[in-house]
């Protein structure tokens, strides 16, 4: 098992009534490499502009690594053309649990 020692929550808002096609954005951008244990995308029950996604990376230095690159800037070059305000962010680090998706 991997151990994941970074990791966060973000809120993600899209512009009215574009909520599908952040989420569509995100399940198609490339995939993260393996030092990123965990990407899961979500989305709000009551508002379907609201896209949580959670990060869970192997270190802080493998994810600034990652994102430090011109395809990961690309990649959020464009997210923030969907955005309707900038992300908020929460420190976690995602210890354990089950996904059957």
């Amino acid at each position: 098992m991997t151990t994941i020692n970074h990791g966060f929550h973000a809120t993600l808002t899209a512009q009215d009534g574009r909520g599908d096609e952040l989420v569509d954005f995100l399940l198609k951008a490339p995939s993260p490499p393996d030092d990123c244990v965990v990407f899961l995308v979500g989305r709000s029950a009551s508002d379907p502009d609201t896209v949580y996604v959670t990060e869970g990376w192997t270190s802080r230095e493998a994810h600034e690594r990652i994102v430090g690159t011109a395809e990961a800037q690309d990649t959020m070059a464009r997210l923030q053309a969907l955005l309707a305000q900038k992300p908020e962010y929460i420190d976690e680090v995602p210890i354990g649990g089950k996904a059957a998706i």
